[in-house]
């Protein structure tokens, strides 16, 4: 993000976009676009953009992007759907730029097909290449068994069977690594969506059921086999003759990221304080969801403010930081905790703190890159976080800790302006007296003259003297979470200090 000039806020942009102004030039009319006529228009004064076959004069938000304009200019008179994606493709576009509405293109791009046939090729296709590089060098009865495993995992659906009071759908994923985490169910007003997670891609089962079921949802996992159950019980005891009627991307095998975000309303059942600026929201499932979010991952919170669809990501955290790792600790499925620094001047976390214990918020499907495997093949594990950056810390450092017996050493180096900035402060350092193998370092940027620890802010100086292998060979995996110019300047100092890029991972969303 870049700083915004006074009078430029989502807010402002919110009532710019309430005034009635022209923001298109066009006085209300919409237009075919051809590729030409869009290309004129690439300069920050004469701004056009396409996404998803839609185009905008993006020229008004120029001012408010958060990102800055440069980022804008690099779609500028262009069709900008891929850069969109890649950055930030959770922001609802149609709802803040509807009033840029130019019209669409004349030739539609070709956009991500309906049907599953093409998108099944096309995951076909990325998988046979990664099949025929595990396969060289087998002989020819193994690569065909290899071959036909394949072609059986992309093509696979789903069964359903009942009993006088139970309805199971069965999916056989043949993933021996299937577990709870990457099964998504919802079940809410007789309408049933089932996602299983395949890497990159997801498979989807989803239709409006025959008849109505409780909200009682259960999901067995047989993860030797890979095979899903979700179980519903019905209200009536009475037979079906069919599942339900298929809803648009039923029993389809896609990229996660053509398929889009889904949301459920969660009830608030807390809000507590944990530093003067920043609280512990607990957000409730509803009844008939089965959601997991991963360690490492994030979801995102959508509201409405003044019209406008407003989205913005969130790490969950634990509801306090265990000091006793005997055991793993176990998600109860019910609950998730947001930790969320309240800005003064924020329109969203402003929003979400007038937020009255019983209100709805909506609450995406997880997303994220970050694998637990990096951390089951290290020695030596790095945390950096820069304030709330601190969140995807906390359930790593959990799972770090209780579950990673490989791990010689788990390091946290926390930065922060002030004493009372530092996030869960007494819990960080019991756990550091309580586990020989961890260790946390606090850094303020803006420390009283009764500070006795380390300032400064995060630099090759004081990376180079905390960021150190246990070993000399030893694996590392160097973590880093915070406001974007401390993450992409973090990046680059580790980089210049000699580590690799398979040695870093940076929490983005």
């Amino acid at each position: 993000q870049v700083p915004l000039k006074p009078g430029r806020s989502l807010m402002d942009w919110i009532r710019l976009t309430k005034s009635g102004k022209d923001l298109t030039g066009l006085k209300g009319r919409l237009i075919e676009v051809t590729e030409d006529e869009l290309a004129k228009h690439n300069k920050k004064e004469d701004c056009w953009i396409c996404i998803r076959g839609f185009v905008y004069n993006v020229t008004p938000y120029m001012e408010y992007h958060p990102g800055g304009e440069d980022e804008l200019m690099k779609a500028a008179g262009t069709d900008g759907t891929d850069l969109f994606d890649q950055v930030h493709r959770w922001v609802n576009y149609e709802s803040m730029l509807k009033e840029c509405l130019v019209g669409r293109m004349a030739v539609k791009p070709i956009a991500a097909p309906k049907a599953i046939t093409l998108h099944v090729l096309a995951a076909f296709h990325d998988l046979l290449l990664l099949m025929y590089f595990l396969t060289v060098g087998q002989c020819v009865p193994c690569r065909k068994y290899a071959f036909l495993s394949l072609l059986y995992f992309l093509f696979y659906s789903y069964d359903w069977f009942q009993t006088d009071s139970l309805i199971t759908i069965v999916i056989y994923t043949k993933q021996k690594d299937m577990n709870a985490e990457l099964v998504i169910v919802d079940c809410q007003d007789k309408r049933l969506r089932g996602e299983i997670i395949v890497g990159s891609y997801s498979y989807l089962v989803e239709v409006d059921l025959d008849h109505a079921v409780s909200e009682d949802v259960a999901v067995n996992i047989a993860e030797k086999v890979g095979k899903v159950e979700i179980i519903l019980k019905k209200k009536d005891n009475n037979h079906w003759n069919t599942l339900g009627q298929p809803c648009e991307g039923h029993n389809s095998f896609i990229k996660r990221t053509d398929r889009g975000l889904f949301y459920r309303k969660c009830k608030l059942v807390s809000k507590t304080e944990v530093t003067h600026d920043t609280k512990l929201f607990c957000l409730m499932l509803p009844k008939g969801t089965h959601l997991l979010v991963p360690t490492g991952q994030h979801i995102y919170l959508k509201q409405i403010i003044t019209g406008t669809e407003v989205v913005k990501p969130y790490t969950p955290v634990l509801p306090f930081l265990p000091l006793d790792f005997q055991e793993p600790s176990h998600h109860d499925g019910v609950h998730i905790y947001l930790m969320i620094k309240i800005y003064s001047c924020g329109l969203f976390t402003q929003a979400l703190d007038c937020l009255q214990i019983g209100d709805y918020i909506s609450v995406s499907n997880p997303e994220g890159y970050f694998n637990k495997s990096q951390v089951q093949t290290s020695e030596d594990l790095i945390l950096l976080a820069g304030g709330t950056g601190f969140t995807p810390m906390v359930k790593l450092l959990n799972f770090a800790l209780a579950e990673v017996s490989c791990l010689r050493t788990v390091k946290l180096i926390f930065f922060n302006k002030t004493e009372d900035d530092i996030l869960w402060r007494n819990q960080l350092e019991q756990l550091a007296l309580k586990d020989e193998r961890f260790d946390v370092q606090f850094i303020l940027s803006q420390p009283t003259k009764d500070w006795v620890g380390r300032q400064g802010k995060i630099s090759s100086s004081l990376l180079s003297e905390f960021v150190k292998r246990s070993r000399k060979d030893s694996k590392v995996l160097i973590c880093i979470c915070g406001p974007t110019p401390f993450t992409e300047q973090g990046v680059q100092y580790l980089k210049d200090l000699g580590y690799s890029q398979e040695e870093i991972h940076a929490f983005t969303a």
